[in-house]
């Protein structure tokens, strides 16, 4: 009986060897196949949880908008599946742009190259198509990996090079500008409609739109492509009376004239063989400086470029940017047509201090108006507050500019100048802010023709800053061909000041009156 029992449990321990034998070659076998045969496959299937691709060809950062302090997506790729084969899915990212046709210009858009690569198109999508898109090559590490596996990448700045942005627009002011220009566009029929709304002290950009525009969404139903041309930048206008408070302040500066100087204004004179006039032909007789800006007395700018000199007048009208490329974040900046600006011949400077015969772009006209205001420095304007690499860095940017163009002083006494055109001309006062000093003037522009110009066409425009000795804001609005009223004042007063009593209150500004 003994014998048996035992017989029995060398038949068990030789089974339980067998099968343990068997499982042991079974899982050589199965190691064998891993890491033999497929262990290519294999290898590159477990870095890839790894070291995995900065993209594919359908993703990209995102772009985010400030709204009441916090940072919400305006533009990010969206997955959607087209039904077909179950098993063979084809998945599409689109991109989505969450605002439509507001903003547009400023972000662009993304379509394809001629190499079908998927490419920014206009505005941030272009600009910063290096930092939004993700290549193929483009390689990041798991931080697990990277602490606790020997996975490398040969060259860091790839994982550096790629993020999302985030704009320097506050949304409901965004959103604020895009109604106002609407309700412009709609009770005066004008041709195009841009307002600015920009930090005076450091050029950073809190509104930017126009009309027309497009939604990003559908780019490609749209036929005429120069509606994605963002015109604040891209394009050019002579824009009239609003560079005269420039002239004045030049003129201040070079110390040719102060609020003493007086001169006769016979209502027209001839420079170079052209008769210049004011806008009325009307001689006002002795005339102040400040009638000169209250009254957008043509005569009165001839004498201050006058009596500046060509050389000089030149210089200063350079040294705010009047000519040149700002360096915004946005593609297709135009420098302007500023030949005037290097003539000999008197006549083209008094015209050009008249803001006739130099053309140049919304933008470089609030940038040389904020130095006016902001103390006299010259800003670089900005749209983009931060770039969030996808390593975890973070690279802010925009500042205070520490180019000089008018001193502080006369900083302070043009703006006084501007001030008094509020309080006391414009509109007889109407818009006579009493808790805050708001500085600022209106421009009427006839519009060029092959021929010269045209007797029925005009560009409006307007800009204020606020409050006026150490301003936090500025504002531009301008219209091409409006139907319907002459001068700028009476189009473009009211929506000024509505934006102006806006900002006060959503941003909670303390009167300085």
């Amino acid at each position: 009986m003994e014998q048996n029992r035992k017989l029995v449990l060398s038949i068990k321990y030789c089974l339980l060897g067998l099968v343990t034998f068997i499982i042991f070659i079974s899982f050589i076998v199965k190691l064998y196949k891993l890491q033999i045969i497929n262990g290519k496959y294999y290898s590159q299937l477990a870095a890839s949880q790894y070291i995995n691709s900065g993209g594919d060809d359908f993703e990209r950062g995102k772009i985010f908008i400030s709204k009441r302090g916090f940072q919400n997506v305006l533009v990010a790729d969206t997955e959607e599946r087209k039904v077909g084969n179950i098993d063979n899915a084809l998945v599409l990212k689109n991109r989505k742009y969450m605002l439509g046709d507001m903003a547009s210009k400023i972000v662009g858009f993304v379509g394809y190259d001629e190499d079908n690569n998927r490419v920014g198109r206009y505005g941030i999508e272009k600009y910063y198509n290096d930092i939004l898109e993700r290549e193929k090559d483009s390689k990041y590490i798991n931080p697990f990996a990277e602490i606790f596996g020997n996975y490398k990448i040969e060259d860091e700045d790839d994982v550096k090079k790629h993020g999302d942005i985030v704009l320097t627009l506050d949304y409901e002011v965004q959103k604020y500008s895009y109604h106002l220009i609407r309700e412009i566009a709609k009770i005066w029929n004008s041709e195009e409609v841009g307002i600015i709304v920009m930090d005076p002290s450091d050029g950073k950009i809190i509104a930017m739109e126009e009309l027309p525009t497009f939604d990003p969404n559908a780019f490609n139903e749209i036929i005429d492509t120069k509606v994605f041309l963002n015109n604040s930048v891209s394009s050019v206008y002579e824009m009239g009376s609003i560079i005269k408070p420039i002239t004045i302040a030049s003129g201040l500066d070079n110390k040719s004239i102060d609020q003493s100087t007086t001169y006769n204004d016979t209502g027209s004179k001839i420079f170079n063989g052209e008769k210049v006039s004011n806008y009325d032909g009307v001689a006002r007789g002795v005339t102040s400086m400040q009638s000169i800006l209250d009254q957008s007395l043509n005569l009165g700018i001839g004498f201050v470029v006058e009596k500046m000199g060509i050389i000089d007048f030149q210089k200063y009208f350079k040294s705010f940017g009047i000519g040149i490329e700002s360096g915004i974040d946005l593609p297709s900046e135009t420098d302007g047509l500023v030949d005037n600006l290097d003539s000999e011949i008197l006549l083209d400077n008094v015209t050009a201090g008249l803001g006739q015969g130099i053309a140049i772009s919304p933008l470089q006209t609030v940038r040389a108006l904020s130095a006016i205001g902001n103390g006299g420095y010259l800003v670089n304007p900005y749209i983009v507050s931060e770039i969030n690499y996808e390593n975890g860095d973070t690279l802010r940017l925009g500042g205070m500019s520490d180019t000089k163009v008018i001193s502080t002083s006369t900083s302070e006494e043009i703006s006084r100048m501007l001030v008094s055109v509020v309080d006391n001309y414009l509109a007889k006062g109407k818009y006579k802010n009493d808790k805050y000093s708001v500085a600022g003037k209106t421009g009427t522009a006839q519009i060029a023709s092959k021929d010269g110009y045209y007797e029925d066409r005009y560009l409006h425009s307007i800009f204020a800053y606020f409050p006026a000795y150490k301003p936090k804001y500025l504002v531009f609005i301008y219209q091409v061909n409006p139907r319907g009223a002459e001068f700028a004042s009476q189009t473009l007063s009211e929506p000024l000041f509505d934006m102006v009593h806006y900002l006060t209150d959503y941003f909670e500004l303390q009167p300085d009156r």
